[in-house]
Formats: structure tokens, sequence, C-alpha cells
């Protein structure tokens, strides 16, 4: 079971992992929670285009992008609060320009 991703060397605990193949290419999907207190560091990091994805207890690294993306909660700069995320991640290969 993976406990941990990385993205752009900040780890990530995770609740729930899958890996898929979409047409050829490596696709992470990952819940997991978000406290008030890492909210800020969380959101700037998910504003960014691309990504370095490791998930190291697979041996598994990748460039990729953001397929899916969702939280439970919007507003969590109230102390306290803890969001459910739920993310996808799809590889992007070398020489791609998407956005």
């Amino acid at each position: 079971m993976v406990s941990y991703i990385v993205l752009n060397k900040r780890k990530i605990d995770v609740e729930r992992y899958r890996e898929e193949d979409v047409q050829g290419l490596k696709q992470i999907v990952v819940d997991f929670k978000v406290t008030s207190d890492d909210y800020h560091d969380i959101a700037t990091l998910l504003y960014q285009e691309k990504f370095d994805v490791e998930v190291p207890e697979k041996g598994l690294a990748f460039r990729g992008t953001i397929r899916e993306y969702s939280t439970s909660i919007t507003n969590l700069y109230e102390k306290g609060q803890v969001g459910d995320y739920h993310l996808a991640l799809l590889e992007v290969k070398e020489g791609e320009n998407k956005a």
C-alpha cells in the first residue's frame, strides 16, 4: 500500500492510491487530507502547471499534470478545518506542450 507521494519535492500523505494506464501513459489517483495549516502551501503547489511526481514505495517517477481535482471544502483558512482532496495526475511525455 502506498502511504505517500511526492509532488515537486513536497511529501503528501495519502489515504487512497490507485495506479492506472491511460493510453500508454501512467496515471495515479490519490485521496488525501489537507488541514487549514497546510492549505496555503498545498493550494500554491496545485496551481503549478506540471509536477515531478514520485511514488517512492512503488519506484515510480514521472512528469505529470492534473487531470482531475476536487475538494470537499473551499475555505480552509478557518483554523481547525480539514478538507478531503481528490487528485488524478497524468504522465506527460517529454516535449509535449500540454497546459
